[in-house]
């Protein structure tokens, strides 16, 4: 068979608490702490907890509440707008849910039309390089031996628009920073999608060092000045890539002896990436194409020939959520943006997940979403708005597979544990507390649900801003640990 070619801060001091009888109103005012309350063991515990010095000045939210009954137990300035950093991915999973629905699957197709072998997808960040290889068999099977037109790349399910608002021009060559687009590739299982794994060997000393690409890819360049320094020494190995660029700078030492290095960076032009993994894959099979690659519009007279589904949402969001994916947390904001309005953007997608989060009664008043990751350093939330979504999160349908995909604390496995799976070990918050984490620069949060020593199940919310030095992360810790070991009387 042949396809012939046609022409056609807030300060710490001044938090109040509110435990036990008497406890603050969801409702309290946007930005301020909740009337005081008479304090109970868990206020007085909490607080003792967030008086450490390294949050001094710093901008801190927290609240604990009864799941069942809403009530809040502990809001230390829990209406305080704040960066959610990966928090943020709460909000997107859920709408994702509740718009996509548990079974949403992405398609990727190819079809051909007028000598011309159509590619189009529609947002998998799961396809690999041995995916496309089963595309290219497929169309093999079919008989087909030689495109005499193109190889036409369709993205347009999704917009051209790579990066969303915001994102620090710093973060981008960076895997956790790849360009969206409705057709790409991801390199490893951990679905990178949007990136390239650059490997480099050591070879002898004063040489060259070795350097390749996985997936191999003629998108992609390579500008090797690295070389092989002697055993023993220190590796000054620099893999970067220049925004706008296609080519991936390899510099400095590495010595003799020394493991392969292996190192993502992301690719400029992902839709093109992946047309040319496919057509690859295509020579491989003995299928031949005869015109050039180019990006275009899948025509409506085209022949499907061959089709690739995605995992269900149900199953795709536990690496999704456990391992905090920033590019599909953008993938699935332009889903739901094309679900809803028709329209794959970040302008249609994301007032739909603040949209599905008011219709779960949380309101957004306060939030402020400029992606669905919590790359962005303009989002914000608050620790209020989380735990109400948390709560009422439960009444869904879709909670179940929701819950499953949280990272659940020291349980090893990065599809179990996920961004928890070393915290919290050898205390009661382990196995027990499943939470999203988040982490950038001067930010961390961590809010999810626990069960106390009572089997009562709290959901939590907690976000700090601005404090000095690393991450706190062990003060996050501490308050799920309390909550773990604590019981329905605080």
């Amino acid at each position: 068979m042949i396809i012939r070619s046609l022409w056609v801060a807030v300060p710490l001091a001044g938090s109040l608490i509110a435990g036990g009888a008497g406890a603050a109103p969801a409702d309290a005012a946007p930005g301020e702490s909740p009337a005081a309350a008479p304090d109970g063991d868990l206020g007085r515990d909490l607080d003792a907890v967030l008086k450490d010095r390294r949050l001094k000045g710093a901008k801190v939210g927290v609240v604990v509440r009864d799941a069942r009954s809403g009530r809040v137990l502990y809001d230390r300035n829990g209406g305080a707008r704040a960066m959610p950093a990966s928090n943020n991915k709460l909000p997107t999973s859920a709408a994702a849910f509740g718009v996509l629905g548990g079974g949403y699957r992405f398609r990727t197709t190819v079809g051909t039309d007028g000598g011309n072998l159509y590619l189009k997808g529609t947002g998998d960040t799961t396809m690999r390089a041995a995916d496309y290889g089963r595309l290219a068999a497929a169309v093999a099977e079919k008989g087909v031996k030689e495109v005499t037109g193109d190889l036409v790349a369709d993205d347009t399910w999704f917009d051209a628009d790579r990066v969303p608002d915001g994102w620090d021009t710093g973060d981008l060559q960076y895997a956790y920073a790849g360009r969206i687009s409705a057709l790409t590739v991801s390199p490893n299982a951990d679905f990178d999608a949007g990136s390239v794994e650059v490997g480099v060997a050591a070879t002898r000393p004063g040489r060259r060092v070795k350097a390749g690409l996985r997936p191999a890819t003629g998108v992609v360049k390579i500008d090797n000045r690295a070389t092989t320094g002697p055993r023993g020494s220190s590796s000054t190995l620099a893999v970067n890539r220049r925004n706008g660029s296609g080519t991936i700078t390899i510099t400095g030492r590495l010595p003799a002896g020394a493991p392969k290095a292996r190192v993502l960076r992301t690719v400029e032009h992902p839709t093109l990436y992946a047309a040319d993994v496919f057509r690859r894959a295509l020579k491989a099979h003995g299928v031949r194409v005869a015109g050039t690659t180019k990006r275009g519009r899948t025509p409506g007279s085209a022949e499907t020939i061959a089709t690739r589904t995605s995992m269900p949402l149900s199953q795709l969001a536990k690496p999704f959520m456990k391992l905090s994916n920033n590019v599909m947390a953008e993938t699935l904001v332009k889903a739901i943006g094309r679900k809803v309005r028709g329209s794959g953007t970040w302008a249609a997608g994301l007032p739909a997940v603040t949209a599905h989060a008011e219709r779960l009664g949380a309101g957004t008043s306060q939030i402020t979403m400029t992606d669905g990751s919590g790359l962005a350093r303009s989002n914000r939330t608050t620790p209020r708005f989380l735990s109400t979504l948390l709560r009422n999160a439960r009444e869904q349908p879709w909670f179940g597979a929701w819950y499953a995909s949280l990272p659940v604390a020291g349980k090893p496995g990065r599809l179990t544990g996920g961004t928890l799976a070393k915290r919290m070990r050898g205390t009661a918050a382990e196995g027990n507390v499943h939470a999203k984490t988040g982490t950038m620069t001067g930010v961390t949060a961590l809010s999810g649900y626990v069960r106390d020593r009572d089997g009562r199940l709290l959901v939590f919310s907690t976000v700090f801003n601005g404090y000095a030095g690393s991450a706190p992360k062990d003060i996050e810790d501490k308050i799920a640990v309390r909550l773990a070991t604590g019981g329905s009387g605080a």
